[in-house]
């Protein structure tokens, strides 16, 4: 096969002499070994484990052997053809162990990794007992932090564990005893699930072929070639992080240096010095993202950086703004960055990552729109006196998928003009959710009756004008923050567990455009019998911890209803688009209610750092006084004896003050502190031990 020895033809439009065809040699398998066979020295991936310092590097045949010894591992098991959860941080460990299953014919799950904790292993039993996983592959570091508490959860214990790390005694034999499995491109690769969720979880089969085709898809929309390096920090469980950087880069035969999430969000700096240092071509990340680097980077930190090289600056996993685009081109331009390497696009885990793009090195079109009509679900000017929108395209459809707007209701397509569902064909479409038959049929076999193809309904609306595809919005209720979806009946499900002192079933969770973003607000139901004695700071806090613990994100707004007042259907379905209606204007019947500024960015400035005294009860003020700006909350609130989960502390925000109290201390901290010393008062009792 020609293909598995060098790397696509970038910037042409019709790839598809690229994408290996034909019985099972289309794999992205037959590809890596291919380059490991070809170019066994050359690099194929970097881990920077700081963010900054190199920790390990593999060229292609070193990665060739480990991912061997993995899958020769699993075909030792007996595990060929069943799927494998995946437990790995952000490292070079889960490359190896995913394509270690790809190898073995293995259907890899992948996940966020665990912290210690009841609610993160509830959600991974979940996912095992959904996945019918009958194998964990896990790093010795991970399961030490867990295996204590695996005994209460039945579907976690009784699996088998497989410890994957550094080079041991017997890989070279398990190496040279794997044998390739017969791979077929019809066949489920692995399983990306959408969701978080304790009760039903979605994992989305994706195809060896969905891979294939994405991956030249990516590679022609992006004018990839054998020139092309990728730099990230985005998450490896994540289809933007695993599929859009590092299989991209194992696709080419290109280098990819990555590094943690938590390095990124701990100085948003390393990741312009990264792509700088390591000359890189591609980088992306969510509109939040580029939102953080515009707030948080100093030209002193950024002292002799050079963006000049970096062609394809990808936006995407979340609503892509204006303003956001605006801020860091001008912002970074004195570093070389130029404002036509700027890439929104399009895409999603049901459609194995890219949907939609433009062509590259062509600056970004924005289009404005008359407000009001756009609420109507009409495309019109805007015109003297009326209030605009203005939306970003995200370019067209690759490879002959073929996107259609679609009215939601009656399923027929949209006249030019109007807002519908994105409805999506082609060969990057998943195969379904696995295990989901009813939710595969409704979701991905739509029709139209002008043509036999089946259509992925996205959930999205947008219209298409000029080949150009906007988005503008969500016809279901997911909620995206940072990149990551959350669904709202999960989000419900947690607050209702939260506090006694709620109605079952009658709550509704929701986003809103903040300042940085979309921002989560809650609304509840109060008992009738509570509603006299509601103390209003305690269940707020109680919903807040449980939150952030469970789904690791921020509550910036709790309102606690009069009983039967929630918005619901003549069904008695609960009305969420109604309900942020109600909120935004003011005119929910509430009892209680708790919100932080969300217009205004967090006080999170890089000179909110200095250097003071040291003593325990300083190091407290301090602390105090930092976790109270950057959750917009008043200092007074905060009691150093509980977890600061209960004020709303999420894993983005822990990373980042972790690496600000390291500077203020000089020590390195890890991401992971605030988790093994949940409360001020711990953490200070800790750092103080570690100052003695």
């Amino acid at each position: 096969m020609s293909r598995a020895c060098g790397p696509t033809d970038g910037g042409r439009k019709d790839m598809s002499a690229t994408v290996p065809s034909g019985g099972h040699r289309g794999t992205l398998v037959h590809i890596v070994r291919g380059h490991a066979e070809c170019r066994p020295e050359a690099e194929a991936i970097t881990y920077l484990a700081d963010g900054e310092a190199v920790g390990q590097a593999l060229s292609f045949g070193e990665l060739d052997r480990r991912v061997r010894t993995v899958a020769g591992r699993l075909q030792e098991l007996g595990a060929t053809g069943k799927p494998a959860l995946l437990l790995f941080e952000n490292d070079v460990d889960f490359v190896v162990a995913f394509l270690g299953c790809l190898y073995a014919r293995v259907v890899a799950v992948t996940a966020y990794p665990p912290r210690s904790g009841s609610r993160h292993l509830q959600r991974l039993q979940a996912l095992v007992a959904d996945a019918q996983a009958e194998v964990v592959l896990v790093t010795p570091s991970i399961l030490g932090r867990i295996e204590e508490s695996l005994r209460k959860f039945s579907a976690l214990a009784s699996a088998r564990w497989v410890v994957v790390g550094e080079p041991g005694e017997g890989d070279e034999a398990l190496a040279e005893a794997w044998r390739m499995p017969a791979l077929r491109r019809e066949e489920v690769a692995f399983l990306q699930y959408t969701s978080g969720s304790l009760g039903s979880p979605k994992g989305v089969m994706l195809s060896h072929g969905n891979l294939m085709h994405n991956a030249a898809m990516i590679a022609a929309a992006f004018g990839h070639s054998s020139a092309t390096r990728h730099v990230s920090w985005l998450p490896l469980f994540h289809d933007m992080g695993l599929i859009g950087n590092v299989l991209q880069a194992l696709y080419l035969g290109t280098p990819c240096v990555f590094m943690s999430p938590a390095a990124f969000v701990q100085q948003p700096a390393r990741w312009l010095r990264a792509i700088s240092t390591y000359q890189a071509t591609t980088s992306g990340a969510p509109s939040s993202a580029y939102d953080l680097c515009v707030r948080k980077i100093t030209d002193e930190q950024l002292e002799g950086v050079d963006l000049r090289g970096w062609r394809v600056a990808y936006n995407g996993a979340e609503p892509v703004r204006a303003d956001v685009l605006d801020a860091f081109a001008a912002r970074f331009a004195r570093f070389g960055f130029q404002r036509s390497a700027l890439y929104p696009c399009y895409g999603m885990a049901e459609s194995t990552l890219l949907i939609s793009g433009d062509d590259t090195m062509a600056e970004p079109v924005v289009r404005a729109v008359c407000s009001a009509a756009l609420e109507r679900g009409r495309i019109e000017e805007v015109t003297a006196g009326q209030a605009a929108r203005r939306l970003v395209s995200c370019g067209h459809s690759w490879f002959g998928q073929e996107v259609r707007i679609v009215d939601p209701k009656t399923c027929l397509p949209c006249p030019p003009g109007q807002v519908g569902e994105i409805w999506l064909s082609g060969e990057s479409v998943a195969l379904g959710y696995w295990n989901r038959p009813e939710l595969t049929q409704e979701t991905f076999q739509a029709r139209l009756p002008d043509t036999a193809r089946t259509f992925l309904r996205t959930g999205d609306l947008g219209f298409v004008e000029e080949t150009q595809l906007y988005v503008t919005g969500r016809l279901k209720d997911l909620i995206v923050v940072r990149g990551r979806n959350h669904y709202p009946q999960d989000i419900e499900a947690t607050v209702e567990r939260s506090s006694g002192m709620l109605r079952p079933g009658l709550g509704a969770a929701f986003s809103i455009e903040g300042a940085e973003g979309e921002r989560l607000v809650v609304v509840h139901e109060v008992e009738r019998v509570h509603v006299a004695d509601l103390e209003v700071p305690s269940v707020v806090g109680q919903i807040r911890e449980a939150v952030a613990e469970e789904h690791e994100i921020a509550v910036h707004a709790v309102v606690l209803l009069a009983p039967g007042t929630l918005p619901k259907t003549s069904s008695g379905k609960v009305q969420r688009s109604a309900c942020r209606k109600r909120f935004l204007a003011g005119t929910l019947e509430a009892v209680g209610q708790w919100s932080v500024s969300l217009r205004e960015p967090a006080q999170e400035g890089p000179g909110a750092v200095a250097e003071g005294p040291r003593t325990r009860e300083a190091l407290q003020g301090w602390l105090t006084a930092r976790v109270a700006a950057r959750l917009r909350i008043a200092e007074s609130e905060i009691d150093p004896r509980r977890p600061l989960t209960q004020y709303g502390l999420e894993s983005t925000v822990a990373a980042s003050l972790s690496h600000e109290l390291g500077d203020k201390l000089g020590v390195r901290l890890g991401p992971l502190v605030f988790w093994e010393y949940p409360s001020i008062e711990r953490l200070c009792g800790y750092l103080n031990s570690l100052s003695s």
